[in-house]
């Protein structure tokens, strides 16, 4: 019996925002047949030549490998918004994937991106747009959130049509409104079903 494709929910949370926002993306991927969700996160990396963490992650998801990016059918990628990029540790995780570009691993495969930021002009759809970039050059097909979604209309916090955002009260603030999980969650169910129908 041959496994499910599956759609890689890839984040880098410092403190715990997106981290958030990915288990409600994998929720909405959840409600798609034919599909299951891998959630996976990176590692810090070190302002030193020093190793910045274990091989293993204290809590939370297991850290992703390039086996597992290279062989998910859809991809959901998520990170804070720092001064409008996103942050280091996925920079240098997506920096390792030459060899998946040289062999073109991800061409064809549907992504979306989602963030977390403490203020209101924190640069969400710049970080979206920093993540989607280096997708593109893989060859990947962005996918968006439509207006269909009528949270994206009424959200006071987060919600792009570039991708799920959240905007947290303050640094530490990992609460969702309501508006932010029905989005995260219908980010996720697209993604999964765009994944399904590229598959058929």
């Amino acid at each position: 019996m041959s496994e499910l494709p599956y759609v890689l929910v890839l984040f880098y949370s410092r403190h715990g925002s997106v981290s958030e926002m990915a288990k409600h993306i994998a929720r909405g991927v959840n409600k798609v047949s034919d599909v299951e969700v891998k959630i996976r996160q990176v590692p810090d990396v070190a302002d030193t030549t020093q190793i910045a963490k274990p091989a293993l992650p204290d809590e939370g998801a297991p850290y992703c490998t390039l086996e597992e990016l290279s062989n998910c059918s859809g991809l959901a990628i998520g990170s804070p918004s720092y001064f409008g990029s996103m942050a280091a540790p996925l920079k240098h995780f997506i920096d390792q994937t030459s060899t998946l570009w040289l062999t073109g691993q991800l061409i064809d495969k549907p992504a979306c991106g989602f963030t977390s930021a403490s203020t209101m002009h924190g640069g969400q759809e710049q970080c979206i747009h920093s993540m989607m970039t280096p997708l593109l050059h893989h060859g990947m097909i962005w996918v968006g959130l439509p207006y269909k979604n009528k949270e994206l209309i009424h959200t006071m916090t987060g919600g792009t049509p570039y991708g799920a955002s959240h905007l947290a009260n303050s640094t530490n603030e990992t609460t969702l409104t309501d508006d932010e999980k029905a989005l995260c969650e219908a980010q996720g169910k697209r993604i999964a079903e765009i994944t399904v129908k590229l598959r058929e």
